[in-house]
């Protein structure tokens, strides 16, 4: 019976993949989604086996004008020891003249594949925001009737997918986001986002180098129809299961999208990460990304901050020991 919960809902994520179609608009970008997997992925809900809350504020290209600035806050529980998990999230992504605000409630059940691997299924659902501000436009003919006046709202439901695999040492995820609700932008007159579907894959380890240092290697590869194939190579250090330095590489590749123009840089960003359990409860995160694109001589660089707070006090002799 688990094998096949674990086929059908497989396939469904898998054909949701393939089935639909999307242009270039992207979710908010996160570089400290590696210790919130919420961001990326609903079956990562409950992975922690317990309560743990989190915001984060990023402020994206500083000083650009109309840059992006997101602030999310997430609640991750967990109940039946740990097999299941139930998340919440409001995301606010403000670009320009247009704010994008996401609220969702999330489910996991996580299925026991080995002695300690587990396998969860993963589903979040809830409505999405879009609104344009056409007083903070600055269009070139006055006037234009094509330009709605004040603030114009759209609403759509919203659904995301995923599979999140673990053990003591590995993690891998496949997931799959705004499955549902672009038709209902398409019936407006103004799209102000294209409502983009997209695939998540990730996977990392954690190997210890000496009893106080540990490594931990991942990797995340974005996909969204229209734009290019997004990589990201990470490399964080463990330092007494305390701290966490280390850094991310932001790649592009043209898999499959042979019409993006070729003179688009394959390079988009290197970011600075630090994590510290400032106490048994209290995480503190910062990123910081440095511009590898067309904006690194423009000293336009992001700042990311986060806090998480974790509802009971952190032991390090927890069967989960929050690595991922």
């Amino acid at each position: 019976m688990k094998k096949s919960a674990i086929h059908i809902y497989f396939s469904l994520v898998v054909v949701a993949m393939t089935a639909l179609s999307a242009s270039a608009q992207q979710l908010p970008q996160f570089s400290q989604y590696i210790f919130n997997g919420l961001h990326i992925n609903p079956g990562y809900a409950g992975y922690k086996n317990q309560g743990y809350i989190q915001s984060t504020f990023r402020k994206q290209w500083m000083n650009f004008p109309g840059a992006p600035q997101t602030f999310t806050v997430t609640a991750d529980l967990s109940a039946n020891e740990g097999m299941m998990g139930f998340g919440a999230s409001i995301l606010t992504d403000q670009l320009g003249p247009t704010r994008t605000t996401t609220g969702l409630l999330t489910y996991s059940y996580r299925i026991q594949t080995g002695h300690d691997s587990y396998l969860a299924l993963g589903a979040s659902a809830g409505v999405s925001e879009y609104q344009l501000n056409s007083d903070k436009m600055n269009p070139i003919d006055e006037g234009d009737i094509l330009i709605p006046e004040g603030i114009t709202n759209m609403f759509t439901p919203n659904m995301n997918m995923g599979l999140f695999f673990h053990n003591n040492r590995f993690y891998g995820g496949l997931s799959a986001y705004n499955l549902i609700g672009r038709r209902a932008l398409e019936r407006e007159d103004i799209a102000l986002s294209m409502h983009d579907f997209h695939i998540f894959l990730t996977a990392g380890g954690i190997f210890p180098i000496t009893d106080a240092i540990q490594i931990k290697p991942s990797f995340l590869i974005k996909e969204v129809k229209g734009s290019p194939t997004n990589v990201d190579l990470n490399g964080m250090v463990l330092f007494s299961e305390r701290i966490w330095v280390g850094a991310s590489y932001r790649t592009n590749m043209h898999v499959g999208n042979d019409d993006l123009e070729s003179s688009l840089s394959r390079r988009n960003a290197i970011a600075f990460i630090v994590e510290v359990f400032a106490t048994e409860s209290l995480r503190v995160g910062y990123a910081y990304d440095q511009n590898l694109n067309v904006l690194q001589n423009a000293r336009n660089n992001s700042h990311e901050f986060s806090v998480g707070y974790y509802l009971t006090p952190r032991k390090v002799t927890m069967k989960n020991p929050r690595w991922f």
